[in-house]
């Protein structure tokens, strides 16, 4: 045991799943490697369990869609706990692998996955222990004895050779709990789960905000479906007031899931990353953003549609996100939803792909890579630009959810607002929340920030004496040209140790193997960063199962050499 790798895994999520499957892959028995869980289960993590999804929650994949585990999902439906298929009515033969789960029956999946992964390292002599009801609460490292140490429900400690941090999402609380009336998060649902006789304000139109309107919904009336198989809503006789207003900058819901001609968007076709350091070397260390777009993005079109690459083949970042929002901003939300649905069906049926909104999936998940070597004037361009498109048009919306946002809209419990980038809300003082937006000033009496998981800053860290002991650094972008800086927010322009005016940007700064960099530019070797909440600067998407294949092989791979 004592000439064995020690590795702790930091939460028993996803995350931790596909790590765990890397290691077992591997075959290396010189690992020994304990699982750190916050709660009674391993593989759920908070998307597939109560903390985040009640029955009505779906998955936004379908089981062909889903990374590569022991077990594939149509087979394990054939051992399915009897009691799990009856109640949410799924049975091998009715089982189609094309389409979307209930998050806590897929839940039910992962868990028994990590279990086999569990039995595996064990049989391998590679599993440790596995400590459930155990919340890592510091990460300690020690550079002189090599060693990192963990603080495990603030007072014992144990002491690890390697430490990968999968926590997985995090909903800090701001006013919930203070404020009656304010939710900071739609999670856990059960919580939303109210009575109301009034409008409700909801900030955001992400998935986060559709699992909140599914949940409210519910709670104040009931869906149906007719003979035609159009699905309706009728509002409780005592909520007869109940109004969802879901509020966001460009008043758009989101896009819809259609057919993927490559379920796991594996980049063919994309920019390698020799290609990408060939990039750098000549472009003074920066990875410039048109060259992203056009080679990542326009020259795959060409390629494959030739057709459509004619249309936009002179079209730079801004102008091809100028004429895709404006397409959608200059139609009334619900009836562009009802067109992108027919979209997505016909796309279903035919099984054949909306193109250009798939590959703009691929975009945004290349940008992970590159993200940290983006010079600061790019990186804001990325954010102001095409983010906003991206997160429209890849939420790939499950139908059964689109049907119900639908259903609400044509029974008038539903609208979204368009309020602006300027818009905020302010809680309280006593309940709820009041929406500022367009001159207005609109106070509700319940009120929920739907906005999704949020890049967390550096100092959100709760693993506080990496902070004080600055074994972590805050990511920071230079920018290409040293004057931009001052045409910048100054409150996100800091000096780096060079005296480089730069960018500040969301989270710790990670180099390319998930590793934290100090202030010096040193990597950390024993620390691997994969709780996507705090690298949201140099890792901006979330891709959420792709993420943690993605990053688990570029981890072991690290650790092994």
């Amino acid at each position: 045991m004592e000439n064995k790798l020690r590795i702790a895994l930091l939460g028993g999520g996803p995350s931790a799943l596909f790590m765990l499957k890397r290691f077992v892959d591997a075959g290396n028995a010189n690992l020994l490697i304990d699982i750190y869980e916050k709660k009674d289960q391993l593989g759920l993590g908070m998307p597939y369990s109560p903390e985040g999804a009640r029955d009505e929650h779906v998955t936004n994949t379908s089981g062909n869609e889903i990374p590569e585990l022991v077990t594939p999902v149509a087979d394990w439906v054939k051992t399915a706990p009897e009691s799990l298929e009856q109640h949410f009515n799924i049975s091998p033969e009715t089982y189609n692998d094309y389409k979307v789960l209930p998050r806590l029956f897929f839940g039910q999946y992962l868990k028994d996955q990590f279990k086999l992964l569990c039995d595996m390292a064990n049989g391998m002599g590679i599993m440790g222990q596995i400590h459930f009801n155990c919340a890592v609460t510091d990460i300690i490292d020690h550079p002189e004895q090599k060693i990192v140490a963990i603080e495990i429900n603030g007072d014992r400690h144990a002491e690890y050779d390697r430490v990968i941090i999968c926590t997985g999402h995090t909903w800090p609380k701001k006013h919930e709990g203070k404020v009656r009336g304010y939710f900071d998060s739609p999670y856990p649902p059960a919580k939303l789960n109210i009575k109301s006789n009034e409008p409700i304000a909801i900030k955001g139109s992400s998935l986060t905000a559709v699992d909140a309107v599914r949940t409210l919904a519910r709670a104040n009336g009931e869906f149906w479906i007719d003979a035609n198989g159009v699905r309706h809503f009728k509002v409780a006789d005592d909520s007869a007031g109940f109004k969802l207003l879901m509020h966001s900058r460009d008043g758009l819901l989101p896009g819809i899931r259609f057919h993927l001609e490559d379920p796991h968007l594996s980049k063919d076709g994309t920019l390698t990353k020799a290609q990408l350091q060939q990039h750098r070397q000549a472009n003074g260390g920066f990875i410039s953003l048109d060259i992203l777009f056009e080679e990542n993005f326009k020259h795959i079109i060409l390629k494959k549609h030739p057709e459509v690459y004619a249309k936009i083949k002179s079209m730079n970042l801004e102008a091809f996100v100028e004429l895709m929002m404006g397409m959608r901003e200059h139609t009334e939300p619900f009836r562009l939803f009802k067109a992108e649905y027919d979209e997505a069906e016909r796309s279903i049926k035919k099984r054949e792909s909306v193109f250009w909104k798939e590959l703009l999936a691929i975009l945004s998940f290349s940008m992970n890579y590159p993200a940290k070597y983006l010079a600061a004037e790019d990186y804001l361009r990325f954010e102001k630009t095409l983010m906003p498109l991206i997160s429209v048009v890849i939420a790939f919306i499950p139908q059964s959810a689109s049907e119900e946002l639908m259903a609400l809209h044509s029974a008038g419990v539903l609208d979204i607002i368009a309020v602006g980038h300027d818009s905020h809300a302010d809680a309280g003082p006593e309940h709820g929340a009041t929406y500022h937006y367009h001159g207005k000033a609109v106070h509700f009496n319940t009120f929920v920030d739907a906005t999704g998981q949020p890049h967390l800053a550096f100092e959100d860290l709760p693993f506080k004496s990496l902070l004080k002991k600055q074994t972590v650094s805050p990511a920071r972008l230079k920018f290409r040209i040293a004057d931009a800086a001052k045409a910048t927010d100054q409150t996100k322009i800091e000096t780096d140790t060079q005296g480089n005016d730069c960018l500040r940007v969301p989270g710790i700064a990670i180099n390319d193997d998930y590793q934290p960099v100090d202030e010096n530019g040193t990597v950390n070797p024993r620390i691997y960063m994969m709780a996507v909440p705090y690298i949201g600067g140099f890792n901006p998407d979330y891709s959420g199962l792709d993420f943690c294949e993605s990053a688990s092989e570029v981890i072991i791979k690290s650790i092994l050499k």
